[in-house]
């Protein structure tokens, strides 16, 4: 993890999550919308860091992995 990098919200990001808002709430498809989406996510995936364990974590990635497969 030396190599560590925040992520930061872009401008194709941004479009894509425009675009998925379109197709589940097309009234809050809007470039504000989209910004706030993605970082209540980061929000909420950085709170899950540091109130799950490490086994509680692995295993989220692996259910990830077993659906992405």
């Amino acid at each position: 993890m030396d190599n560590f990098e925040p992520y930061e919200l872009n401008e194709a990001d941004i479009d894509k999550t425009i675009n998925y808002l379109k197709m589940i709430d097309p009234d809050h498809a809007t470039p504000e919308d989209a910004i706030a989406y993605l970082e209540y996510y980061r929000t909420v995936i950085h709170e899950l860091g540091h109130q799950l364990s490490d086994k509680e974590l692995s295993q989220l990635y692996d259910d990830f992995s077993a659906k992405r497969n």
